[in-house]
Order: C-alpha cells, then structure tokens, then sequence
C-alpha cells in the first residue's frame, strides 16, 4: 500500500492518499476535508487509464468533482498510481520526501 500527503498550502488543505493495486485497477482512498477532494475518494483506478496525460481517469475524476487547474491532488494521486504500478520506486520516493512548487 502506498501512502502520500499532498500538502495544499493554497487553499489550506491536507489530503492523506491511500493506494493498493487490487487486479488491474489501483483503489484510492482520501482522507481530506475538501468536498471536492471527497468526490474523488475511493476510486478503483484501471492501471491502464493513468499513463496518458490526456485520456487519463484521474484527470477526468478531477474535472467532475471541478477541481482548480492548480490542484495539487491529482497529481498525488498518479505518483501513488505508479508507485502501486511498479513504475516508481517507493523507496526512491520515499528518499526524495517532498515536492514541492516553490513561489518566489
């Protein structure tokens, strides 16, 4: 199971993303107190709608429940996606810590 913590320091959210592959799909569970982010918690996600950009499940998800373009969130999701995939390694994500977007 792979865990992440989107901090979204915008708009004063933080989203806890659960993953574990189940088949071909990977189910996702947010704790988060966005509405929002509710409507996309406990997705089962086909492994084979997540590696385009542009017809991706995520993206579509994230456009229903009228996410900003400058959420964070969807994003979260795909990394625990590729890490539940085999396509990232937990324990180089787990060494890297954070991302982050830094303003200047």
């Amino acid at each position: 199971m792979a865990d992440v913590t989107v901090n979204s320091n915008i708009c004063g959210f933080v989203h806890k993303i659960h993953g574990k592959r189940a088949g071909k799909n990977i189910v996702i569970d947010i704790e988060t107190d966005c509405e929002k982010i509710k409507k996309m918690s406990h997705m089962e996600i086909p492994m084979d709608q997540t590696l385009d950009i542009k017809d991706n499940y995520v993206m579509t998800k994230a456009q229903e429940a009228q996410c900003s373009s400058n959420c964070l969130v969807p994003c979260g999701i795909l990394n625990v996606c590729r890490i539940e995939m085999g396509l990232l390694s937990e324990g180089l994500a787990k060494k890297s810590g954070c991302i982050s977007i830094d303003f200047r």
